[in-house]
């Protein structure tokens, strides 16, 4: 528009100059006329020596495009520099066609860079760089040869992935269609990845269980043998056989020995009769600690579709009757009992955490009505307030439906999982930003169909993690 603005003023500056020089011939002429005494030798200049003028279709839209040329040469220059009668209007190259020298002269020099340059590029300065890269770069990265791999095992290469922030988490899950193989997702990519671990036994159903230092802790569903695993690199590690033996189901918690696996980790499992066990991954055995506190009430009723949630070398498990949490140090081995009234019409609830703060995620339905709230404990008075809760416009889609709800991770950013008959949802929250997020569907490679997500669990991914 700007171009066809400038258009008009210029055709328009050039009508009112030769108005303007045919009013000053008319005037000449007629003085010239109606004076015998006065002589004037007027020479009216040939309509071939003035100025060539195109006036164009201003309605018409390639105008633009046709008068670009002319237009930015006027505001180069002070002498207009108009086409040659007969030629066509210039017209403006495409990008790729103005930078095809550009980049066949930058691929000829770096062609031309001598190799002992690159030969001597400082180790531990490339190795800060590929610290630092996407993760699934860094995969396609490490196919270049076995040194590119080989660096995953290596201890300065460790040290600069423990320097970089961590990244966000990613999420394992299990899938009702494929219940022996794991679907990963990718919340900053908004992508799914479909690896496989082949040490795990392929006879059992195992499932994730809980996550630390990118490392995921999964459980056979008979409920007998752990599993330790990086989905990332596919290190894996079978737990040796526990020493109490107890097959019912059990609630499983993870915490670090330090700032990473590297430094060791620690499993907890406990059930509803009070029993539990600590795995610790320096000495690769359980061992039982000690007695769960005469004052926490027995049998423990466990939520175990709520997580277990750390929180340093804390973990909190969420109980019923009474309702609360029960939590557990790792390093005192202190058990302690919290009562908290759970809010009115709440289901399928978990427990999540935010920066140190305890939180809660449910479905709060009444009559036909049903919406995803989030909840925040209150330290001094042990009750939740609603701090946040999904937007009307979405929880209107699950009006009148039976809707059931699996959340996944709870550190941060949760994955929720919503169903009924009619419907198959996923959403992500972040705690920190409240934003809600809907997460592309599941879908296996070379298949069309969606999956459905049965559990899982979020971990922070880690190249450098060995179980």
């Amino acid at each position: 528009m700007e171009v066809l603005a400038m258009l008009r003023q210029l055709i328009g500056q050039v009508k009112q100059l030769l108005q303007h020089q045919q009013q000053q011939q008319h005037a000449a002429s007629s003085s010239s006329f109606s004076s015998p005494l006065v002589s004037f030798n007027l020479q009216t200049t040939p309509l071939l020596h003035l100025p060539r003028c195109y006036f164009l279709n201003l309605d018409d839209s390639s105008a633009e495009d046709s008068c670009y040329n002319i237009i930015m040469t006027a505001g180069k220059s002070e002498n207009l520099k108009m086409l040659e009668p007969g030629k066509p209007p210039l017209k403006k190259k495409a990008r790729k066609e103005r930078n095809r020298g550009k980049v066949t002269g930058t691929s000829c020099s770096i062609e031309n860079l001598d190799e002992q340059i690159w030969k001597e590029f400082p180790e531990d300065l490339f190795e800060a760089v590929v610290a630092r890269l996407p993760i699934a770069t860094f995969f396609r990265f490490r196919l270049v040869c076995r040194k590119w791999n080989s660096m995953l095992t290596s201890q300065s290469f460790s040290e600069q992935v423990a320097q970089v922030p961590q990244p966000q988490q990613w999420f394992y899950t299990i899938t009702h269609e494929n219940v022996n193989t794991g679907a990963m997702y990718d919340p900053t990519l908004k992508k799914w990845h479909h690896p496989t671990i082949p040490a795990l036994p392929t006879k059992l159903i195992v499932l994730p269980v809980a996550s630390a230092g990118g490392l995921v802790c999964f459980l056979d569903i008979g409920h007998r043998s752990f599993y330790v695993c990086n989905p990332l690199t596919r290190s894996f590690k079978e737990l040796p056989a526990r020493s109490v033996k107890v097959w019912s189901r059990v609630a499983v918690g993870m915490t670090l020995c330090g700032k990473s696996a590297g430094e060791g980790y620690n499993i907890l499992w406990v059930g509803c009769d009070g029993e539990f066990e600590v795995y610790d991954s320096r000495s690769n055995s359980w061992a039982r600690p000690g007695t769960i506190s005469s004052n926490i009430k027995l049998p423990l009723a466990l939520n175990f579709k709520s997580q277990t949630v750390s929180i340093g070398n804390k973990l909190y498990f969420m109980r019923s009757d009474p309702d609360g949490i029960v939590s557990y140090d790792m390093v005192t081995g202190i058990w302690k009992q919290f009562i908290i009234p759970a809010p009115l019409h709440l289901s399928d609830h978990t427990l999540a955490e935010c920066g140190g703060r305890i939180m809660l995620v449910g479905l709060l339905t009444k009559n036909a009505a049903t919406c995803v709230c989030i909840w925040e404990l209150q330290k001094m008075t042990l009750l939740w307030k609603e701090v946040d809760r999904m937007p009307n416009i979405w929880c209107l889609e699950f009006y009148g439906k039976h809707v059931r709800m699996t959340c996944l991770g709870n550190k941060g950013l949760v994955m929720l999982s919503l169903r009924s008959r009619q419907m198959n949802r996923l959403v992500t929250y972040d705690f920190s930003t409240r934003e809600w997020m809907k997460v592309p569907g599941c879908v296996l490679p070379r298949g069309r169909k969606r999956q459905w997500i049965a559990c899982g669990t979020a971990f922070h991914p880690c190249l450098t993690a060995v179980a």
